[in-house]
C-alpha cells in the first residue's frame, strides 16, 4: 500500500508542479505576444484556464494523499483514541461517498454532456477538460481506502494536529 501511495504522490507532485511551470511559461508567452508583438495568442489563455482546473483538482488529491488537508481537531480530541479512530474512518467514508456521487458520477455526466461542445480557441471538445473530475474522484477514493486501512491499523493519527 505504501508503495502505491508513494507512487501516486510522486506522479501527482510532478503533474501539479509541471503544469504550474507550463502555465507560467504560457502566460509569459501570452504577455510577450500581446505587448511586444501586438498579436496576442488567444489559445494560451484558454489552455491556462483549463490547466488551472486540472492542477487544482490533482493538487487537491495530492494534498489529500499526504493527509495535509486542514482539520480542526478540538472536538474530536475530547474522545478516546478508539472514538477518534471511528470518527476518522467515518470521515473517510463520507469522502468516498462524495467522490463517487459528485466527482465520478457527476464528472462523467458533465464530461459526456460537453463532448459535443468545442472550445473557441483550441478547437478541442470541452468534455476533454472535464475528465479530470472523475480522475480526481478515483484518486480520492484510492487515498481514502488507504487512509482507512492506515487508521484501522493505527499507522496514522486520524486527526493530526499539524495538518
Amino acid at each position: 500500500m505504501n508503495k502505491l501511495k508513494k507512487a501516486l504522490n510522486t506522479l501527482l507532485g510532478i503533474l501539479a508542479g509541471g503544469s504550474l511551470a507550463l502555465m507560467t511559461i504560457l502566460v509569459t508567452y501570452q504577455v510577450i505576444t500581446r505587448y511586444i508583438f501586438q498579436n496576442p495568442a488567444t489559445w494560451t489563455e484558454e489552455l491556462v484556464s483549463y490547466m488551472f482546473a486540472w492542477s487544482s483538482l490533482l493538487g487537491a488529491s495530492y494534498v489529500f494523499g499526504e493527509r495535509g488537508h486542514m482539520n480542526i481537531p478540538v472536538v474530536v480530541q475530547k474522545f478516546k483514541p478508539s472514538g477518534q479512530k471511528v470518527i476518522g474512518i467515518i470521515g473517510e467514508i463520507i469522502l468516498i461517498f462524495f467522490s463517487l456521487v459528485i466527482m465520478i458520477y457527476g464528472g462523467i455526466r458533465i464530461t459526456n454532456l460537453t463532448m459535443g461542445q468545442m472550445t473557441s480557441s483550441l478547437g478541442t471538445p470541452v468534455g476533454t477538460f472535464y475528465t479530470v473530475m472523475p480522475v480526481a474522484g478515483v484518486l480520492n477514493i484510492l487515498y481514502a481506502i488507504m487512509n482507512i486501512i492506515d487508521i484501522a491499523k493505527d499507522k496514522v493519527d486520524p486527526f493530526p494536529e499539524d495538518a
